[in-house]
């Protein structure tokens, strides 16, 4: 059940980027589990991969290949995350792509793998052979939407953002797909994204762009604690459209574009959180510095007694007092401390607020969607953690997940 989360019913195409979608068979039936990506022929492409060191066979084979040239081509598949399987699995990855180098008439190194799905199953690389040539003929500029299906796994909804941004030279697109609802958190967020874009930049600049951005929205999202052996973030760039971002202005609009997509993508993925019934902003305020403030907000965000609270709509913020306390903060003084809850004041110096009642609290606690505000009152620094309740439904999905 997402919170406050539908599809998007349109998702626009990005001029000079092509995708197409197929049902192989790899895990699903009667459902497309593989999608192809042309980035265009002049395409700058960065990507961010998952800092798990048992990463998956693909994500080792992308690197090799992002590092060797210029990629053009994305191959994605679902249902089966060719993870922990050693050389075999490295083999596999690196042989779908010499496959669609061949269907593309492109250099293996051209092709850039990923996959999602069951961890220590072979990937049947036979049937991703076998689907390559239709994908191929089917790829089209307007398939965004199909492609955000391809590529769920226990997701329920499709999430999919698009922005248009109006520079000195021109109008240019942004479009972005995203797959993520379990095993969630950073460094990256554990899912799969593809953010495609007209704009003219070299890899250089869209990589920078992209870590800025990544670093307030993705890297900024939990819903487990668990980060996966596969995630992967890719930032396409077809220059297409045939502007750039020579301007400091024009580079600032886009970033803050691009900010703003990341963000309701990986907003998307903890509101589609396995068994989430609750969306949650974890905001730290007062902090020494940034990554003091983060420390006490992660630590808040993952606590399995603050998420099933929160999934009971209990107003316990004693577990969020736990919680703060041990996020390990130096010359730490509870007696500064506030904690709000949708406007509720419910901790002032460091305990219970005077004028807080029951009801108060179970009323913020019981909202679909909370702000839960920590002042450590020791500097200037913020920080805000995404993440969500924890509910029965999570264990069962996760139970269930491989039958």
């Amino acid at each position: 059940m997402a919170v406050a989360l539908q599809a998007p019913t349109r998702l626009p195409p990005v001029p000079g980027i092509r995708l197409s979608t197929c049902a192989a068979g790899i895990r699903y039936r009667g459902r497309d589990d593989l999608l192809l990506i042309d980035a265009g022929q002049d395409a700058a492409i960065a990507a961010l991969f998952t800092t798990n060191a048992f990463c998956a066979a693909p994500v080792q084979v992308a690197r090799e290949h992002l590092a060797a040239g210029a990629p053009r081509w994305l191959l994605i598949n679902a249902g089966n995350a060719n993870a922990g399987t050693g050389p075999a699995g490295v083999a596999a990855a690196r042989a779908t792509c010499a496959a669609a180098g061949r269907v593309c008439d492109a250099d293996p190194h051209a092709v850039l793998p990923f996959s999602t799905g069951v961890i220590g199953e072979p990937l049947p690389v036979s049937l991703v052979e076998d689907a390559l040539p239709c994908l191929y003929a089917g790829l089209r500029d307007d398939a965004w939407l199909a492609a955000g299906r391809a590529i769920m796994t226990t997701d329920t909804v499709l999430k999919g953002a698009t922005r248009t941004v109006r520079l000195a030279a021109g109008t240019i697109t942004l479009t972005g797909i995203a797959k993520g609802s379990g095993m969630i958190h950073p460094d990256m967020a554990t899912m799969l994204a593809f953010i495609g874009t007209d704009a003219r930049i070299d890899s250089a600049l869209l990589r920078e762009l992209l870590l800025d951005a990544v670093d307030r929205s993705f890297n900024a999202v939990t819903v487990d604690g668990d980060t996966s052996t596969n995630d992967a973030l890719v930032c396409m760039a077809s220059g297409a459209s045939g502007v750039d971002l020579a301007a400091p202005a024009d580079r600032e609009r886009f970033l803050v574009a691009l900010d703003s997509l990341c963000l309701e993508l990986a907003e998307a993925i903890v509101r589609d959180g396995e068994g989430a019934t609750k969306f949650v902003r974890v905001i730290v305020r007062g902090g020494r510095d940034r990554s003091e403030a983060r420390r006490v907000a992660e630590t808040v965000a993952l606590s399995p007694l603050v998420k099933t609270a929160l999934f009971a709509s209990d107003p316990n913020w004693g577990r969020i007092l736990a919680a703060v306390g041990r996020a390990g903060i130096e010359t730490f003084l509870i007696e500064r401390v506030r904690v709000t809850v949708n406007g509720v004041e419910i901790v002032s110096a460091g305990g219970r607020a005077p004028d807080y009642t029951e009801a108060a609290g179970q009323r913020a606690f019981a909202a679909a969607e909370l702000d839960i505000v920590i002042d450590l009152a020791r500097g200037d620094a913020e920080y805000t953690k995404y993440t969500c309740d924890f509910s029965y439904d999570y264990v069962r999905i996760n139970a269930d997940y491989r039958s």
